[in-house]
Protein backbone atom coordinates (compact mmCIF):
# COMPACT_ATOMS: atom_id res chain seq x y z
CA UNK A 1 0.00 0.00 0.00
CA UNK A 2 1.36 3.40 -0.98
CA UNK A 3 1.73 6.04 1.78
CA UNK A 4 -0.80 8.85 1.42
CA UNK A 5 -0.71 12.01 3.55
CA UNK A 6 -3.28 14.72 2.72
CA UNK A 7 -1.59 17.27 5.01
CA UNK A 8 2.14 17.31 5.73
CA UNK A 9 4.96 19.73 6.63
CA UNK A 10 7.87 20.23 4.25
CA UNK A 11 10.42 23.02 3.69
CA UNK A 12 8.74 25.38 6.11
CA UNK A 13 5.23 25.04 4.69
CA UNK A 14 2.09 22.95 5.08
CA UNK A 15 1.19 21.00 1.96
CA UNK A 16 -2.40 19.94 1.32
CA UNK A 17 -3.66 17.61 -1.38
CA UNK A 18 -6.50 19.55 -3.02
CA UNK A 19 -9.34 17.09 -2.47
CA UNK A 20 -11.66 19.15 -4.64
CA UNK A 21 -9.67 18.01 -7.69
CA UNK A 22 -9.53 14.29 -6.94
CA UNK A 23 -9.68 11.82 -8.58
CA UNK A 24 -8.91 13.68 -11.79
CA UNK A 25 -5.80 15.47 -10.53
CA UNK A 26 -3.52 15.07 -7.52
CA UNK A 27 -2.30 18.61 -6.79
CA UNK A 28 -0.33 19.53 -3.65
CA UNK A 29 -0.83 23.13 -2.49
CA UNK A 30 1.58 24.97 -0.17
CA UNK A 31 0.43 27.17 2.75
CA UNK A 32 2.08 29.21 5.48
CA UNK A 33 -0.75 31.64 6.31
CA UNK A 34 -3.26 30.69 9.08
CA UNK A 35 -6.09 32.55 7.32
CA UNK A 36 -5.44 30.69 4.06
CA UNK A 37 -5.40 27.38 5.91
CA UNK A 38 -8.75 28.28 7.49
CA UNK A 39 -10.12 28.99 4.03
CA UNK A 40 -8.83 25.63 2.77
CA UNK A 41 -10.62 23.91 5.65
CA UNK A 42 -13.85 25.83 5.03
CA UNK A 43 -13.77 25.16 1.28
CA UNK A 44 -12.98 21.45 1.82
CA UNK A 45 -9.60 21.47 0.12
CA UNK A 46 -8.78 19.44 3.22
CA UNK A 47 -11.56 17.56 5.03
CA UNK A 48 -12.10 14.78 7.53
CA UNK A 49 -11.95 15.55 11.24
CA UNK A 50 -8.40 14.31 12.03
CA UNK A 51 -6.92 15.90 8.87
CA UNK A 52 -8.63 19.18 9.74
CA UNK A 53 -7.02 18.98 13.18
CA UNK A 54 -3.60 18.40 11.63
CA UNK A 55 -4.03 21.36 9.27
CA UNK A 56 -5.20 23.62 12.11
CA UNK A 57 -2.22 22.56 14.20
CA UNK A 58 0.21 23.76 11.56
CA UNK A 59 -1.90 26.89 11.05
CA UNK A 60 -1.35 27.72 14.70
CA UNK A 61 2.36 26.94 14.36
CA UNK A 62 2.60 29.46 11.54
CA UNK A 63 0.73 31.99 13.69
CA UNK A 64 3.32 31.42 16.42
CA UNK A 65 6.13 31.85 13.91
CA UNK A 66 4.72 35.23 12.92
CA UNK A 67 4.02 36.20 16.53
CA UNK A 68 7.65 35.48 17.45
CA UNK A 69 8.62 38.50 15.34
CA UNK A 70 6.25 40.82 17.23
CA UNK A 71 6.83 42.67 20.51
CA UNK A 72 6.06 40.40 23.45
CA UNK A 73 3.03 42.51 24.40
CA UNK A 74 1.35 41.80 21.03
CA UNK A 75 1.93 38.08 20.74
CA UNK A 76 -1.02 36.76 22.75
CA UNK A 77 -3.53 38.82 20.75
CA UNK A 78 -2.05 37.63 17.45
CA UNK A 79 -2.29 34.00 18.54
CA UNK A 80 -5.89 34.45 19.69
CA UNK A 81 -6.86 36.06 16.38
CA UNK A 82 -5.44 33.12 14.44
CA UNK A 83 -7.19 30.65 16.74
CA UNK A 84 -10.52 32.44 16.25
CA UNK A 85 -10.16 32.42 12.46
CA UNK A 86 -9.27 28.73 12.32
CA UNK A 87 -11.94 27.68 14.82
CA UNK A 88 -14.68 29.33 12.75
CA UNK A 89 -13.79 27.39 9.59
CA UNK A 90 -16.06 24.39 10.34
CA UNK A 91 -18.15 23.87 13.49
CA UNK A 92 -18.92 20.14 13.67
CA UNK A 93 -15.51 18.42 13.61
CA UNK A 94 -14.30 18.53 17.22
CA UNK A 95 -10.71 17.74 16.19
CA UNK A 96 -10.47 21.30 14.88
CA UNK A 97 -11.12 22.89 18.28
CA UNK A 98 -9.14 20.14 20.04
CA UNK A 99 -6.02 20.80 17.96
CA UNK A 100 -6.31 24.57 18.35
CA UNK A 101 -6.66 24.31 22.13
CA UNK A 102 -3.71 21.94 22.33
CA UNK A 103 -1.58 24.32 20.25
CA UNK A 104 -2.66 27.29 22.39
CA UNK A 105 -1.43 25.51 25.53
CA UNK A 106 1.92 24.69 23.92
CA UNK A 107 2.33 28.22 22.58
CA UNK A 108 1.39 29.83 25.91
CA UNK A 109 4.15 27.86 27.63
CA UNK A 110 6.74 29.37 25.27
CA UNK A 111 5.14 32.74 24.47
CA UNK A 112 8.04 34.78 25.87
CA UNK A 113 10.73 32.33 24.78
CA UNK A 114 13.09 32.77 21.81
CA UNK A 115 12.18 29.18 20.93
CA UNK A 116 8.47 29.96 20.45
CA UNK A 117 8.31 29.14 16.74
CA UNK A 118 10.26 25.89 17.10
CA UNK A 119 8.16 24.72 20.07
CA UNK A 120 4.91 25.38 18.20
CA UNK A 121 6.14 23.51 15.14
CA UNK A 122 7.17 20.52 17.28
CA UNK A 123 3.67 20.39 18.78
CA UNK A 124 1.99 20.55 15.36
CA UNK A 125 4.22 17.75 14.09
CA UNK A 126 3.37 15.73 17.22
CA UNK A 127 -0.34 16.04 16.38
CA UNK A 128 0.41 14.69 12.92
CA UNK A 129 2.59 11.83 14.20
CA UNK A 130 0.17 10.80 16.93
CA UNK A 131 -2.80 10.72 14.57
CA UNK A 132 -0.94 8.56 12.07
CA UNK A 133 0.07 6.08 14.77
CA UNK A 134 -3.46 6.11 16.22
CA UNK A 135 -4.88 5.18 12.81
CA UNK A 136 -2.40 2.32 12.45
CA UNK A 137 -3.40 0.98 15.86
CA UNK A 138 -7.13 1.38 15.12
CA UNK A 139 -6.58 -0.50 11.89
CA UNK A 140 -5.01 -3.42 13.68
CA UNK A 141 -7.64 -3.56 16.43
CA UNK A 142 -10.60 -2.97 14.13
CA UNK A 143 -9.31 -5.37 11.52
CA UNK A 144 -9.77 -8.17 14.03
CA UNK A 145 -13.54 -7.52 13.98
CA UNK A 146 -13.80 -8.01 10.21
CA UNK A 147 -14.18 -11.65 9.14
CA UNK A 148 -12.20 -13.07 6.25
CA UNK A 149 -14.19 -12.76 3.03
CA UNK A 150 -16.27 -9.85 4.35
CA UNK A 151 -17.98 -7.22 2.23
CA UNK A 152 -17.67 -3.91 4.10
CA UNK A 153 -19.96 -0.94 3.47
CA UNK A 154 -18.43 2.53 3.91
CA UNK A 155 -19.99 5.99 3.85
CA UNK A 156 -18.20 9.25 3.03
CA UNK A 157 -14.39 9.08 3.16
CA UNK A 158 -12.73 8.08 6.42
CA UNK A 159 -9.48 7.00 4.83
CA UNK A 160 -5.96 8.33 4.62
CA UNK A 161 -7.34 11.49 3.00
CA UNK A 162 -9.34 12.25 6.15
CA UNK A 163 -6.44 11.79 8.58
CA UNK A 164 -2.69 12.25 8.83
CA UNK A 165 -2.54 9.05 6.82
CA UNK A 166 -3.83 5.42 6.75
CA UNK A 167 -7.37 6.30 7.84
CA UNK A 168 -9.97 5.45 10.47
CA UNK A 169 -12.71 3.40 8.80
CA UNK A 170 -10.49 2.59 5.82
CA UNK A 171 -7.69 2.02 8.30
CA UNK A 172 -9.80 -0.85 9.67
CA UNK A 173 -10.17 -2.19 6.12
CA UNK A 174 -6.43 -1.83 5.55
CA UNK A 175 -5.72 -3.54 8.87
CA UNK A 176 -7.86 -6.51 7.87
CA UNK A 177 -6.16 -6.72 4.46
CA UNK A 178 -2.69 -6.51 6.02
CA UNK A 179 -3.71 -9.38 8.33
CA UNK A 180 -4.18 -11.50 5.21
CA UNK A 181 -7.97 -11.34 4.95
CA UNK A 182 -9.78 -11.04 1.64
CA UNK A 183 -11.94 -7.94 1.96
CA UNK A 184 -14.28 -6.32 -0.53
CA UNK A 185 -15.58 -2.77 -0.04
CA UNK A 186 -18.87 -1.27 -1.18
CA UNK A 187 -18.40 2.51 -1.17
CA UNK A 188 -21.49 4.68 -0.87
CA UNK A 189 -21.08 7.56 -3.33
CA UNK A 190 -22.10 9.93 -0.47
CA UNK A 191 -24.19 12.72 -1.91
CA UNK A 192 -24.03 15.62 -2.19
CA UNK A 193 -20.22 16.01 -2.12
CA UNK A 194 -19.46 12.53 -3.49
CA UNK A 195 -16.60 11.81 -1.11
CA UNK A 196 -17.21 8.08 -1.50
CA UNK A 197 -17.14 8.20 -5.28
CA UNK A 198 -14.29 10.68 -5.65
CA UNK A 199 -12.09 9.86 -2.65
CA UNK A 200 -12.81 6.47 -1.06
CA UNK A 201 -12.95 4.65 -4.38
CA UNK A 202 -9.74 6.39 -5.49
CA UNK A 203 -7.88 5.48 -2.29
CA UNK A 204 -8.87 1.83 -2.39
CA UNK A 205 -8.18 1.51 -6.13
CA UNK A 206 -4.76 3.10 -5.49
CA UNK A 207 -3.99 0.42 -2.87
CA UNK A 208 -5.31 -2.48 -4.92
CA UNK A 209 -8.19 -3.21 -2.50
CA UNK A 210 -11.36 -4.50 -4.18
CA UNK A 211 -13.95 -1.73 -4.24
CA UNK A 212 -17.35 -1.34 -5.89
CA UNK A 213 -19.13 2.00 -5.98
CA UNK A 214 -22.85 2.13 -5.17
CA UNK A 215 -25.34 4.97 -4.90
CA UNK A 216 -26.49 5.80 -1.38
CA UNK A 217 -29.96 4.37 -1.97
CA UNK A 218 -28.70 0.90 -2.95
CA UNK A 219 -27.40 -0.12 0.48
CA UNK A 220 -30.73 -1.33 1.91
CA UNK A 221 -31.47 -3.63 -1.01
CA UNK A 222 -27.98 -5.12 -0.91
CA UNK A 223 -28.35 -5.75 2.83
CA UNK A 224 -31.69 -7.44 2.16
CA UNK A 225 -29.93 -9.74 -0.30
CA UNK A 226 -27.25 -10.63 2.24
CA UNK A 227 -24.47 -8.95 0.25
CA UNK A 228 -23.11 -6.75 3.08
CA UNK A 229 -21.29 -8.18 6.11
CA UNK A 230 -20.86 -4.99 8.16
CA UNK A 231 -20.60 -1.22 7.91
CA UNK A 232 -17.54 0.72 9.08
CA UNK A 233 -17.67 4.51 9.19
CA UNK A 234 -15.65 7.36 10.69
CA UNK A 235 -16.86 10.27 12.79
CA UNK A 236 -16.47 14.03 13.16
CA UNK A 237 -17.59 14.11 16.79
CA UNK A 238 -18.66 11.52 19.35
CA UNK A 239 -20.54 12.52 22.50
CA UNK A 240 -19.72 11.01 25.88
CA UNK A 241 -22.81 8.78 25.63
CA UNK A 242 -21.65 7.30 22.30
CA UNK A 243 -23.87 9.32 19.95
CA UNK A 244 -21.96 9.77 16.69
CA UNK A 245 -21.95 12.74 14.30
CA UNK A 246 -20.80 11.86 10.81
CA UNK A 247 -21.47 12.73 7.19
CA UNK A 248 -25.15 13.13 6.33
CA UNK A 249 -26.64 9.74 5.47
CA UNK A 250 -24.76 7.84 8.19
CA UNK A 251 -27.87 7.60 10.37
CA UNK A 252 -29.71 5.99 7.46
CA UNK A 253 -26.97 3.37 7.13
CA UNK A 254 -27.14 2.66 10.88
CA UNK A 255 -30.92 2.17 10.81
CA UNK A 256 -30.61 -0.20 7.85
CA UNK A 257 -27.90 -2.18 9.64
CA UNK A 258 -30.10 -2.56 12.73
CA UNK A 259 -33.04 -3.73 10.61
CA UNK A 260 -30.90 -6.38 8.89
CA UNK A 261 -28.86 -7.51 11.93
CA UNK A 262 -25.58 -6.20 10.49
CA UNK A 263 -22.79 -4.78 12.72
CA UNK A 264 -22.37 -1.00 12.48
CA UNK A 265 -18.86 -0.02 13.56
CA UNK A 266 -17.43 3.47 14.14
CA UNK A 267 -13.67 4.07 13.94
CA UNK A 268 -12.29 7.29 15.44
CA UNK A 269 -9.34 8.47 17.54
CA UNK A 270 -9.88 9.63 21.11
CA UNK A 271 -9.44 13.22 19.89
CA UNK A 272 -12.81 12.88 18.13
CA UNK A 273 -14.62 12.06 21.40
CA UNK A 274 -15.99 15.21 23.01
CA UNK A 275 -16.45 14.39 26.68
CA UNK A 276 -17.71 17.91 27.36
CA UNK A 277 -21.08 17.10 25.80
CA UNK A 278 -23.54 14.55 27.16
CA UNK A 279 -25.28 13.57 23.92
CA UNK A 280 -25.53 14.17 20.20
CA UNK A 281 -28.21 16.80 20.77
CA UNK A 282 -25.42 19.21 21.73
CA UNK A 283 -23.41 18.72 18.54
CA UNK A 284 -23.65 21.70 16.15
CA UNK A 285 -24.62 20.59 12.65
CA UNK A 286 -23.05 22.57 9.84
CA UNK A 287 -25.50 23.72 7.16
CA UNK A 288 -23.63 24.25 3.91
CA UNK A 289 -24.57 25.98 0.67
CA UNK A 290 -27.54 24.60 -1.27
CA UNK A 291 -25.42 24.95 -4.41
CA UNK A 292 -23.48 21.90 -3.32
CA UNK A 293 -26.71 19.93 -3.75
CA UNK A 294 -28.13 21.56 -6.86
CA UNK A 295 -24.90 21.91 -8.84
CA UNK A 296 -22.70 18.98 -9.92
CA UNK A 297 -19.44 19.58 -11.81
CA UNK A 298 -20.56 23.10 -12.64
CA UNK A 299 -23.94 22.05 -14.04
CA UNK A 300 -27.16 22.91 -12.25
CA UNK A 301 -29.34 19.83 -11.72
CA UNK A 302 -32.47 21.61 -10.41
CA UNK A 303 -34.51 24.62 -11.51
CA UNK A 304 -32.97 27.96 -10.58
CA UNK A 305 -35.86 28.86 -8.28
CA UNK A 306 -35.59 25.67 -6.20
CA UNK A 307 -33.74 25.85 -2.89
CA UNK A 308 -32.05 22.77 -1.41
CA UNK A 309 -31.19 21.80 2.16
CA UNK A 310 -27.66 20.72 2.96
CA UNK A 311 -27.06 19.70 6.57
CA UNK A 312 -23.53 18.31 6.19
CA UNK A 313 -23.82 15.84 9.08
CA UNK A 314 -26.35 13.79 11.00
CA UNK A 315 -26.26 12.14 14.43
CA UNK A 316 -26.53 8.39 14.94
CA UNK A 317 -27.82 7.40 18.41
CA UNK A 318 -25.47 5.22 20.44
CA UNK A 319 -28.09 2.44 20.58
CA UNK A 320 -27.46 1.79 16.87
CA UNK A 321 -23.67 1.56 17.23
CA UNK A 322 -22.22 -1.94 17.61
CA UNK A 323 -18.76 -0.75 18.70
CA UNK A 324 -16.48 2.30 18.66
CA UNK A 325 -12.93 1.45 17.60
CA UNK A 326 -10.19 3.72 19.04
CA UNK A 327 -6.42 3.56 19.42
CA UNK A 328 -6.85 2.59 23.08
CA UNK A 329 -9.28 -0.22 22.50
CA UNK A 330 -12.83 -0.98 21.46
CA UNK A 331 -15.76 0.52 23.33
CA UNK A 332 -19.19 -1.12 23.49
CA UNK A 333 -22.47 -0.26 25.18
CA UNK A 334 -23.00 1.11 27.76
CA UNK A 335 -20.82 3.79 26.19
CA UNK A 336 -20.73 6.22 29.09
CA UNK A 337 -18.78 3.58 31.01
CA UNK A 338 -16.66 2.10 28.23
CA UNK A 339 -15.63 5.51 26.83
CA UNK A 340 -14.65 6.71 30.30
CA UNK A 341 -12.47 3.61 30.73
CA UNK A 342 -10.65 4.37 27.46
CA UNK A 343 -9.57 7.75 28.83
CA UNK A 344 -8.44 6.20 32.11
CA UNK A 345 -5.93 3.91 30.37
Amino acid sequence: MKPLHPAYFKDGKLYLIDQLLLPGEERHLAYDDPAEIARAIRDMVVRGAPAIGVAAGFGMAFAARRAAELPASERAAAIENAARTLRAARPTAVNLAWAIERMQRAIAAHLDSPGLAEAALREAQAIFDEDYEACRTMGRLGGELIPDGATVLTHCNAGALATAGYGTALGVVRGAVEAGKKIRVLADETRPYLQGARLTAWELWRDGIAVTLITDNMAGWLMQRGEITCAVIGSDRIASNGDVANKIGTYTVAVLCREHGIPFYVAAPLSTIDRRIASGEEIPIEERSSDEVTVIAGKRMAPEAVHARHPAFDVTPARLVSAIITERGIARAPYEESIARLFER
